[in-house]
Parts: structure tokens; C-alpha cells; sequence
């Protein structure tokens, strides 16, 4: 049985009106192999997100990032022996590399990024929707190094023709007619800069359960995107067909901002792609009683598709007016920013206080939450109320 601390500090307690709470999916606490306690989600495939505790940190510790997984057969691969394949219609000299030689023959690159599951939040949508029943905690902000996508593709002699980089791991499926995870990335953002083939995070080896022994990071992305476990990329002069591209992963066409997967759209559909603007209060859970004078600030991230966190800003008069919140130190445009309010700033008694981010380009966070089907984008504004004595 959880204590009341330890559901209050779950991932999907942090910002939460107390009738929300109520709607919040239920709380398990697991340790996976190589983790701390977790919050499951699903065992098998293993789902498990990070408590709001462990998003505190400017840096989510390895041991507390999240794990999703979309198939349950996971293998540990080697390092010694993992290779990745280079190949495909658009490769005109195909190749095979090893980890050594991946670490040894391309120039390192590292940056800070957010991690975050297209899915993130989605156990808070009403009516609720199928699917893993995520609270906040699908996410984690991170180092990452390895070498640059484009620089390992370069290698392989691009043809012109070349649309798509499609990408496969190791994880597979227990019934050989549920579909491997293939994804695939448009050749634009396979070859920008900050797209990785990363085989460190946060200065040590990939874990196990985040993608070891290397796995694709693509800043600015929903996590669907970032393959783990990479075996293979194929360069390709036509549209992905697997069922993770033309069927999963998708929203109603125009209902969301985003960069554009063309060679992927339809008229109804398309790929979701960039992370919305959003924050999260992690220092306070709804309901906890602080002492104005104690020299308290209400505390968490903000963070978005890679414009850059603009402003944070708070109300306590019913989202009426508002004001900046103190920025933290910049990690990295795709990094999260923290943010902080002085609770001297906050009136006495009880107040319900509201968070919301801008980005550069001018995207904010709503109001209201846009539904759709796979519970996708869930950015609202959200609040906490505190008692303030």
C-alpha cells in the first residue's frame, strides 16, 4: 500500500486540482533492473514512469528516467558484439559499424534534450482514451552524446532520390504477426545537426532499458521517434508502410502545430512530430501548506520543440492577469528550462496558483486540451493549490 506522500509525489499528482486527482490514473511503485522505483504503467511490455520527485533535478538521473516499450521481447545486446547496418535502395555503398568504431570514426557531439513519450499525460484526458495510461512522468531531460546521424548516413553515399530513413531496433514481438516497431524519419530532419546516434546519457553508457547499446535521439521530437536498441537504417526513396507509421502515432490533420513528415501525410491524418509548449510544477503537490516566510519558491520546467522557452508565467487570481516567473540557467534550446516564484509573492491563505510557458515563435500553452483519439498533446495550463500561512 502507498502512502499518502508517496502517491502525492507521483508523476501525475504535481499540478493537479484535487478533482482531478480523483480522476488520475492509480499509482504502482516497481523496481526495475538498473532503476528505482518506478510507477507502473504496464509490465509486459514494460511501461514505467518517473515519479515527480525524480523530475526535480535540472538532469533526470538515469536510474529515474522513464521506460516505454512498445514490444516485450527485449534483448540485452553486447557492446562487444552490436553492430548497426547501413543500407537501404538510397545507399549506394552500404556498410556495417561497430560500437568501437562508431565512438572512434565520427566526430563526438553532445546536447541536453527532452525525452518526452507522444503519450505523456495521457491517462488525464476525460473522456478517457486507449492506450498507456501515462501521468506527467513519461519524460526526462537529459545529456546525450554520440555522433551525428547525418555524418554516419553521409558514409553510405546518398542517392538523390533518397525521402526517408527508416529505422529498426532489436526489441521484437512475442507473436510473430504483431508488427516490429520500424519507424521513420523524413531525410530533412534524419540529416540536421542535432539528430544523434547516442551511445551515452548523462556522461555514462546507455541503460539497458533506455536503448543500450545505442539509440536514435531526435530533439524536438516525440519520443516515438527516438529508436533504441538501432540495428539498422535504411535509406529509402519511398514512404515507411509499417504499421508504427501509416496507422499508429498519427492526429487529425490540422488539429496541432508541427513540423511537416509530407512524404506521411494524408488528409485525415498526420504523423505527430514536434513537442508541444508545456510546464510542470515539481517543488509542490496540490494541497501542501507552506509557510510564506520559510523563503519557499514553487518550482518546476518548462519546455518545448526547440524554439526555446521564451517566458514562464504565473497567476493567483483565477488565470485573471499574470506575471513572469524567475527564469533558471539555459541548458540548450531543446532542454528544459527551470523555473521559480518566491512565495512571499503568492497572498495568504488558500490560492490556487497557474504555470504556463511561452516558446520563442510564439506558441503558448491553452486553456483547454484539443482530444483526439490516441491521447496525444495534452499542454493545458495547470495549477496547484497551496495553503499559504
Amino acid at each position: 500500500m502507498l502512502t499518502r506522500r508517496q502517491m502525492l509525489l507521483g508523476a501525475a499528482g504535481g499540478w493537479l486540482t484535487r478533482r482531478s486527482m480523483a480522476q488520475a490514473p492509480a499509482e504502482t511503485l516497481e523496481s526495475l533492473p538498473g532503476k528505482a522505483q518506478l510507477i507502473r504503467r504496464a509490465g509486459r511490455p514494460p511501461n514505467y514512469e518517473t515519479p515527480l520527485a525524480g523530475l526535480v533535478p535540472a538532469f533526470t538521473a538515469n536510474r529515474d528516467f522513464f521506460v516505454r516499450y512498445h514490444l516485450a521481447v527485449i534483448p540485452e545486446l553486447d557492446p562487444r558484439t552490436w553492430s548497426l547496418e547501413i543500407g537501404g535502395a538510397s545507399a549506394r555503398r552500404p556498410y556495417r559499424i561497430s560500437l568501437t568504431q562508431l565512438r572512434r570514426d565520427f566526430e563526438p557531439a553532445e546536447l541536453t534534450a527532452v525525452n518526452q513519450c507522444s503519450g505523456n499525460r495521457r491517462g488525464l484526458f476525460a473522456p478517457r482514451v486507449p492506450g498507456v495510461q501515462w501521468g506527467n512522468g513519461a519524460m526526462g531531460n537529459a545529456r546525450w552524446r554520440g555522433a551525428r546521424l547525418r555524418d554516419v548516413l553521409h558514409r553510405a553515399d546518398l542517392a538523390p532520390e533518397a525521402l526517408e530513413v527508416w529505422c529498426d531496433g532489436a526489441d521484437g514481438p512475442v507473436i510473430p504477426t504483431t508488427p516490429d516497431f520500424v519507424k521513420s524519419l523524413p531525410l530533412e530532419r534524419a540529416l540536421d545537426e542535432s539528430t544523434l546516434i547516442a551511445y551515452e546519457m548523462n556522461g555514462a553508457p546507455l541503460p539497458h532499458l533506455n536503448g543500450a547499446p545505442a539509440r536514435l535521439v531526435v530533439p524536438g521530437w516525440t519520443g516515438t521517434y527516438w529508436m533504441k536498441h538501432l540495428t539498422q537504417l535504411r535509406v529509402e526513396p519511398t514512404a515507411c508502410e509499417s504499421f508504427w507509421m501509416k496507422s499508429a502515432y498519427r492526429v487529425p490533420a490540422g488539429a496541432f502545430k508541427g513540423s511537416r513528415f509530407a512524404s506521411q501525410d494524408n488528409p485525415d491524418t498526420v504523423p505527430i512530430t514536434d513537442i508541444l509548449v508545456n510546464s510542470l510544477i515539481t517543488s509542490h503537490v496540490d494541497g501542501a501548506r507552506v509557510r510564506a516566510d520559510a523563503g519557499e519558491s514553487l518550482a518546476g520546467k518548462a519546455w518545448d520543440n526547440g524554439a526555446g522557452i521564451d517566458v514562464v508565467e504565473y497567476s493567483v487570481d483565477g488565470r485573471r492577469s499574470w506575471r513572469a516567473a524567475q527564469l533558471g540557467r539555459d541548458l540548450g534550446r531543446f532542454g528544459w528550462r527551470e523555473f521559480a516564484v518566491s512565495l512571499r509573492d503568492v497572498p495568504r491563505g488558500a490560492v490556487e496558483v497557474a504555470v504556463r510557458a511561452r516558446s520563442r515563435d510564439g506558441s503558448q500553452q491553452p486553456e483547454k486540451l484539443t482530444v483526439n483519439p490516441a491521447g496525444y498533446h495534452d499542454n493545458r495550463v495547470q495549477s496547484v493549490r497551496l495553503e499559504i500561512a
